[in-house]
């Protein structure tokens, strides 16, 4: 087993505290809730909760894929909850968010992969909080674009669908997923009208020429946002870090992006899909939608 490379400097997460913090977790607790800031071992878990915000995951928190890069566990699923969307959408009200994320684990073993879920859960919040904006980060759905129109068809503000890594690393990456399969999902979210986004992790083995062709194929796929941040091993059975991106480096593709042709890039080696989401997607919901007021944390400071 190789010693893990130590990390940089740059890379210091806040650590959990404050009554944001408290309450969320409460919450979260209370509401018997998934979120992807706890399964995926996201290093902003501390920062964002404080907030008083969370990213909930639906369809429960085993993946029936196994990604090498990802710390939710894998295996058979053994939840199916209907009961579910009228909770996410009473925490997204408790929480009093003005912008809200969804994710989901992959649940390939269903007939519709969780769409219908996803889309009650969508409706749900809706008609809970009209007001909020509601970003969804989703699964590929094996490239059924009938399911992922289930999905579309509720409503939601911003589609998030991660590359996650260059078109060479795919296969050692994310296993049971496809670079053009991806962009395919993209691109049918954008010809129906609704603002894109996706992500890619740095410290992979990915190289400059690697990245720049996956920055001019998002560019062509029409996408709105990009999201950049270093990848993190969340455990020694997990894919290796190869490199520590340094903040200049994240600096030079974000401007990279801009100049490109893309509308938002936030690109950090802190940066995750929805880190600030409301703030990476303020150009397309506007400024009501920013969770700086109304939040859970003032609600209990």
């Amino acid at each position: 087993m190789t010693t893990p490379m130590r990390k940089p400097a740059w890379l210091r997460a806040k650590l959990p505290s404050g009554p944001g913090y408290q309450a969320v977790r409460e919450l979260v607790d209370t509401h018997k809730l998934h979120t992807v800031c706890q399964s995926a071992q996201c290093p902003n878990l501390g920062e964002c909760w404080s907030r008083g915000t969370a990213t909930v995951m639906i369809l429960g928190n085993i993946c029936t894929r196994s990604c090498n890069f990802c710390a939710i566990q894998t295996g058979r699923p053994t939840e199916y909850d209907l009961g579910e969307p009228a909770r996410v959408a009473d925490a997204v009200a408790k929480m009093g968010l003005r912008h809200c994320v969804i994710t989901s684990v992959a649940r390939d073993e269903l007939k519709d992969g969780g769409a219908s879920v996803w889309a009650a859960t969508i409706r749900a919040i809706h008609y809970r909080m009209p007001q909020t904006a509601i970003e969804i980060l989703t699964p590929d759905w094996k490239g059924r674009l009938h399911d992922l129109d289930t999905v579309l068809d509720a409503g939601p503000d911003i589609f998030n669908h991660n590359l996650e890594t260059v078109e060479r690393l795919q296969k050692p990456v994310r296993v049971q997923a496809r670079y053009d399969r991806s962009r395919s999902v993209l691109r049918h979210a954008k010809s129906r009208g609704f603002t894109t986004k996706t992500g890619i992790m740095l410290g992979l083995g990915e190289t400059p020429e690697e990245i720049e062709k996956t920055i001019y194929d998002i560019v062509e796929d029409g996408t709105d946002i990009l999201t950049i941040g270093q990848y993190l091993q969340p455990t020694p059975q997990h894919l290796k870090v190869e490199r520590w991106a340094h903040p200049d480096e994240f600096a030079h593709w974000k401007e990279f992006g801009l100049r490109a042709g893309i509308g938002v890039v936030e690109s950090g080696a802190m940066v995750r899909s929805s880190y600030h989401a409301d703030e990476q997607s303020e150009k397309y919901t506007g400024k009501h939608h920013l969770n700086t007021e109304n939040t859970l944390a003032e609600a209990v400071a």
